[in-house]
């Protein structure tokens, strides 16, 4: 990503419709439910509104493990890919929940911007931060979709200032919000000086537009109710003397953030969102790599992997390798490079998501993602080229948080078990050390809930039942330096050493203290707690 994402008139046309983007937001902001009102207005799916429904009608289009179903949560990043009105979309789904973070920052690497959703009564929550940052760290653009305006909500201005002191932002309005919760009746549309009603009656209809010339407009008087349209103008006179003006370059740049209001449920403030990313979101950005940067527009073909997602389809005992297109025009059936191994892939079977859905991919452009099936030759972090030895950098991999045994429930079963695991290891889904002294497997993850999603995982797909045991050690650090000095450390501290799936050395550690040793007694060692995922 380029410091300053910039929209160029150079691309080519397939090239400079592309929008990709992720959706961030705290758990229960309504992403999911804004994601399938996208799918909708993109012609993607006949009619929205399952979410809310019973049983098997529940199941949302991004969310298809098990686990998210039975929970309601989305624990694994789903992309789709739709058309909204000359633009194409690549919505990246992510994770929600805190525990699947590490995910989340690896799709944010596979992103040109995101749209962040908040929740009118909570404004900015703990991982809705969390997000933000990692966006920040990678001068992503952020476009802003206040939800839930139907339901009681927070007085406008405080929802404004709240994004403004916690995330640091400049806070432009797109719109504005005409009442709260039960009197809410829709929004003013600053930038095109129309009034959006809302539609109760059925949440996958929007009532038209109004075209209106000012908030002085007669026709106000005739569609809001006295007190309302006082308000409104009042509030709409505040906001523009307070709040600063859209600069689009501050949007892409990543200093200023858009902000719809809307209710996602109703359908209601989210095609003025779409049409926001439309106009204002960045066009496929050129990519950090080594020895030199991707710009999209280069003729020959490059991609690099950012998530891989295994058993999606529970018939086949399949692994799909997410990759974001960089540069080039990919056909099917290309030669491509992948430059870990130097070998050639042919990609012959393609394919593009919608949702759980997919399709054959004939071909794709540079900002597109498509997912290539493979028995595991590609892991997180891959680049494919056209021959040209290029890696993509910036993907990591990060230190577990918390560490545990695992043990097959029955013995005879340890091939099976180390199997499943080393799968997981490889799709990112948990990090699987394997100790130099005794046996068993150590699984780090980054929160809790991981360990339940991976037990329940290596049931369902394996027909494997697992325990999850406390571990000893409690963090796990990456050891480098020469190769002679780390042998001698490995000899020395066999109790503590562990290999990852990759057959690098990890230093096990109990305590804080172990650490401290190390880096006092070894200083020609280097102990990380990240590493890039790439070998």
């Amino acid at each position: 990503m380029l410091d300053n994402a910039q929209n160029r008139p150079d691309l080519p046309p397939e090239i400079a419709r592309r929008r990709t983007f992720a959706i961030i937001s705290h758990p229960d902001a309504g992403k999911t439910t804004l994601t399938e009102k996208f799918l909708l207005y993109g012609g993607a799916i006949q009619m929205a509104g399952q979410v809310r429904a019973k049983g098997e009608a529940r199941r949302t289009r991004s969310d298809f493990m098990q686990m998210e179903k039975d929970r309601g949560i989305s624990v694994s990043a789903s992309a789709m890919s739709f058309d909204f009105n000359s633009f194409r979309f690549n919505l990246v789904d992510t994770p929600g929940h805190s525990d699947f973070s590490e995910d989340t920052y690896r799709t944010l690497t596979a992103v040109d911007a995101a749209v962040m959703v908040i929740d009118g009564a909570k404004g900015v929550e703990s991982q809705t931060r969390k997000l933000f940052e990692v966006c920040r760290l990678r001068d992503l653009p952020i476009l802003t979709f206040c939800n839930k305006m139907d339901r009681e909500s927070r007085d406008t201005f405080e929802i404004i200032d709240e994004i403004q002191e916690n995330l640091a932002i400049d806070v432009t309005p797109a719109s504005w919000p005409i009442g709260v919760g039960r009197d809410f009746l829709g929004c003013y549309d600053l930038i095109n000086d129309r009034l959006e009603l809302m539609d109760r009656a059925d949440r996958n209809v929007v009532a038209e537009s109004v075209s209106i010339q000012g908030l002085d407009d007669p026709k106000l008087d005739e569609l809001i109710p006295d007190h309302l349209l006082e308000q409104l103008r009042e509030e709409v006179e505040m906001a523009r003397e307070l709040l600063p003006k859209l600069d689009p370059q501050a949007v892409l740049e990543g200093h200023m953030t858009p902000i719809w209001f809307g209710s996602a449920i109703n359908s209601f403030g989210v095609r003025e969102l779409m049409d926001g990313i439309a106009n204002y979101g960045p066009q496929p950005q050129i990519q950090n790599a080594e020895p030199r940067q991707i710009a999209p527009e280069e003729k020959k073909v490059s991609g690099f992997v950012f998530k891989v997602q295994a058993n999606m389809d529970a018939k086949h005992r399949d692994r799909v390798a997410f990759v974001r297109m960089a540069s080039g025009h990919f056909k099917r059936g290309m030669k491509l490079t992948h430059v870990r191994s130097k070998k050639p892939m042919a990609i012959s079977n393609p394919v593009m998501f919608l949702a759980s859905d997919r399709e054959l991919a004939e071909e794709a452009w540079a900002g597109d993602i498509i997912g290539i099936p493979n028995h595991g030759q590609l892991r997180i972090g891959d680049t494919l080229t056209e021959g040209e030895a290029l890696r993509v950098t910036g993907i990591p991999s990060f230190a577990p948080e918390l560490l545990q045994t695992c043990r097959a429930g029955d013995p005879m079963k340890a091939k099976h078990l180390e199997k499943a695991l080393m799968q997981f290891a490889e799709e990112g889904a948990a990090k699987v050390f394997k100790p130099m002294m005794g046996s068993g497997f150590i699984v780090g993850v980054v929160g809790a809930l991981q360990f339940e999603v991976l037990a329940s995982r290596i049931e369902l797909e394996y027909g494997l039942p697992v325990r999850f045991e406390q571990s000893q050690f409690t963090s796990a650090r990456w050891v480098t330096g020469a190769k002679a000095d780390v042998d001698k450390f490995t000899d020395t501290n066999k109790q503590h050493i562990s290999y990852d799936n990759d057959g690098d050395v990890v230093y096990m550690t109990r305590l804080q203290w172990d650490i401290d040793r190390v880096e006092r007694d070894h200083p020609e060692l280097t102990l990380s707690a990240t590493k890039e995922m790439q070998v």
